[in-house]
């Protein structure tokens, strides 16, 4: 909670609003949950791109959600191979023609990205940021855009609202899979697919 308050503080301060859009291209680490808490508790709306997507899917998800700010990591780590992010978002945002505000990176010890002058870096920014306090929503207010695969064409926006987001996977977690508050699960799966997104981040904190 300390970590997505800050981090909240950290967007708004680039100017990231209730309705704005934010990109959230990263690994699968504790910072990706932290940025998606962190939009949802300014009203902002976060879409989440898998880290598996190379520059062209990225561009294409930039284009058609027209975000504020860019989220990712200096690199992801797939078992031994580590493949640098930073060339990546660097070239999507090159074949974009919309042009985010800001791009926040979280530098990584097993490969440091060399930052430009319009990057920013993560930690230095959230270790200085004040708190932001969670803005009361609208059930209707869109909470995420979530992109299919586009392996059938252009990828397609999925827009999923709060109020019945948090009702259904609530009623999921214990209808469906029986956990209950205190149980441990497990999600196999990445948080730039639905799957991973509802149940490895908002279904099991809502239950």
């Amino acid at each position: 909670l300390d970590m997505v308050a800050k981090f909240a503080g950290v967007l708004k301060s680039f100017g990231v609003e209730k309705g704005d859009r934010v990109i959230i291209y990263m690994p699968m680490i504790p910072e990706a949950v932290v940025g998606m808490l962190a939009c949802a508790r300014l009203g902002a709306i976060h879409s989440v791109v898998f880290g598996g997507f190379a520059a062209k899917e990225l561009a294409t998800r930039i284009d058609d959600a027209k975000p504020k700010a860019i989220l990712s990591a200096s690199c992801g780590i797939e078992i031994t191979k580590v493949i640098p992010y930073k060339p990546l978002v660097d070239e999507a945002r090159i074949l974009a023609t919309h042009k985010p505000d800001c791009h926040i990176v979280l530098q990584r010890p097993e490969c440091p990205a060399e930052l430009d002058e319009d990057d920013v870096d993560w930690n230095q920014i959230a270790s200085a940021a004040e708190p932001e306090p969670a803005l009361i929503l609208s059930a209707k207010d869109p909470l995420y855009i979530l992109y299919t695969s586009g392996t059938t064409g252009k990828p397609k926006g999925v827009v999923r609202d709060n109020g019945g987001h948090a009702v259904a996977l609530h009623y999921s977690m214990q209808a469906v899979y029986g956990a209950k508050p205190g149980d441990v699960f497990w999600a196999a799966s990445d948080v730039g697919w639905v799957v991973g997104h509802s149940y490895i981040v908002y279904a099991p904190l809502i239950a």
